[in-house]
C-alpha cells in the first residue's frame, strides 16, 4: 500500500470538504446578517449539521453551537415557520423575509467576486487591445520572419491590430501573399515579412502561430469588473442550462449533477493539475482551483435561487402573493410543502451520490 499516496488523497478530501464547508457557511452567514440587519433574533449559528455536538458560546442571544455532521453550517431564526410568534422572522413584513431568504445566495455570488478578484490580482488581467505571439511553430512562415514569443502584433499591411480576430482577418485577407507586419520586441519596432499559407499544416493557422493577449498586472479596483464579469456570465449560463437542455442545444451528459462525492473528484483532479504546475514553477497560482471554488460558489447561490420548495427559492416563490396580492399562503401549507420538497431533495441526493460512485465524471 502507498501510504504516502493514501495520505495525500486523506489531505485532499479533508481540504475539500473544509473548503465547501466555508462556502455553505458563507451562504449561511448571508442570511443570518440579513436577518441581524432587520432586527430578527436568530437563535441559533450551528457549525455543521445536527445533532449538536456541543455549544460553544453565546453572542448577542445566539447561540454559536458545534454539530456533529461536519458539513456546511445552519442559521435557525427566532420564528422561522412560525408567524404567531412576535418579532419572529415568519411574523416580520414580507420583504424583510425576501432579503433574509436572497441574503445566502448574495453571499455565494460576493464570494466569487472575492475569489475572481483575488486570481485577476495574482495573475493580472489580459489586455484585450493588444495581440501577443505565444508560440511560434517550428518551419512556420512566422518563424522564417523571424517572429518571436512575446512580440506584440501591432499592424499588418497597415491595418492596425487591436484584436486577435482583426490579426486573424489581415492575414486571412493575404493568404499566398507577401505581408509586412509591424511587431513591437522588448520596446524596438520591428517590420517583418511572412507569406501566409493557403494549405497550413493540420492544427496550425495560416502564419503559424499561437496568438493571446499580453497581462498586465492590476489592482483591486481594477480586478473587480473582471470579477463581476466573469460571476454574472457563469450565473447565467447556468440559470439558462435548463431552456438548453428542453431545445436539446446541450446534451444530457454535458449538464449531469453532481454532489459531495463528484465535487471532490474533480477536485482532486484539479488540485493535482495545480500542484503540478507549481512544481514546474512555484510562482505558479493555483488558478484552476479558484476558478472550480468560485464557480461551485456560483452553482450554490444559483441551485438555491431555482423555485424548488424548501430551498431559498421555493421560499420566495411563496412570499410572491404576499409581496403583490397582500394575501398570504398559510404556514401549514407552505410547511406542508416545505417538509415535502426537502424529502425529496434528500431523495435526489441520494441518487446523485450514488452515479458520483457508480459513474464517476470524468474531466475533459
Amino acid at each position: 500500500m502507498d501510504v504516502t499516496g493514501l495520505l495525500k488523497n486523506i489531505g485532499q478530501i479533508l481540504e475539500f470538504v473544509l473548503a465547501l464547508g466555508i462556502l455553505i457557511f458563507l451562504h449561511e452567514l448571508g442570511h443570518f446578517i440579513f436577518a441581524r440587519l432587520f432586527k430578527i433574533e436568530v437563535l441559533e449559528f450551528g457549525f455543521g449539521l445536527p445533532p449538536r455536538m456541543v455549544k460553544l458560546f453565546t453572542w448577542k442571544g445566539t447561540e454559536v453551537t458545534l454539530n456533529w455532521i461536519p458539513f456546511g453550517a445552519f442559521v435557525r431564526p427566532k420564528g422561522e415557520n412560525d408567524p404567531s410568534i412576535p418579532d419572529g422572522m415568519a411574523a416580520a413584513n414580507p420583504w424583510k423575509r425576501f432579503f433574509i431568504l436572497l441574503g445566502g445566495p448574495l453571499m455565494n455570488f460576493v464570494t466569487a467576486i472575492a475569489i475572481f478578484s483575488l486570481m485577476y490580482i495574482l495573475t493580472g488581467a489580459p489586455e484585450t487591445q493588444k495581440v501577443q505571439i505565444i508560440e511560434v511553430n517550428s518551419g512556420s512562415p512566422a518563424e522564417m520572419a523571424g517572429m518571436m514569443p512575446g512580440d506584440l502584433v501591432l499592424s499588418v499591411e497597415g491595418r492596425s491590430i487591436d484584436s486577435m480576430q482583426a490579426l486573424s482577418e489581415a492575414i486571412r485577407a493575404h493568404l499566398g501573399e507577401e505581408v509586412s507586419i509591424v511587431v513591437s520586441r522588448e520596446g524596438q519596432i520591428l517590420t517583418l515579412k511572412a507569406t501566409p499559407r493557403q494549405n497550413p499544416p493540420e492544427g496550425q493557422g495560416p502564419l503559424g502561430i499561437v496568438m493571446g493577449n499580453p497581462i498586465r498586472t492590476i489592482s483591486v479596483p481594477e480586478a473587480l469588473p473582471y470579477a463581476l464579469r466573469d460571476t454574472a456570465s457563469q450565473a447565467r449560463t447556468l440559470i439558462s442550462l435548463p431552456v438548453l437542455i428542453l431545445r436539446g442545444e446541450v446534451s444530457g451528459e454535458q449538464t449531469r449533477l453532481i454532489g459531495p462525492v463528484g465535487m471532490e473528484r474533480v477536485y482532486r483532479e484539479v488540485r493535482q493539475m495545480d500542484v503540478q504546475s507549481q512544481q514546474e514553477n512555484p510562482n505558479n497560482v493555483p488558478i484552476r482551483t479558484l476558478i472550480l471554488l468560485a464557480s461551485i460558489s456560483i452553482g450554490l447561490g444559483v441551485a438555491n435561487l431555482f423555485p424548488i420548495p424548501a430551498l431559498d427559492g421555493g421560499r420566495i416563490l411563496f412570499l410572491l402573493p404576499e409581496i403583490f396580492f397582500k394575501k398570504r399562503i398559510p404556514p401549514e401549507q407552505e410547511n406542508l410543502v416545505n417538509l415535502i420538497g426537502f424529502t425529496a431533495l434528500i431523495l435526489l441526493m441520494i441518487f446523485i451520490t450514488t452515479q458520483d460512485i457508480v459513474n464517476p465524471i470524468q474531466l475533459p
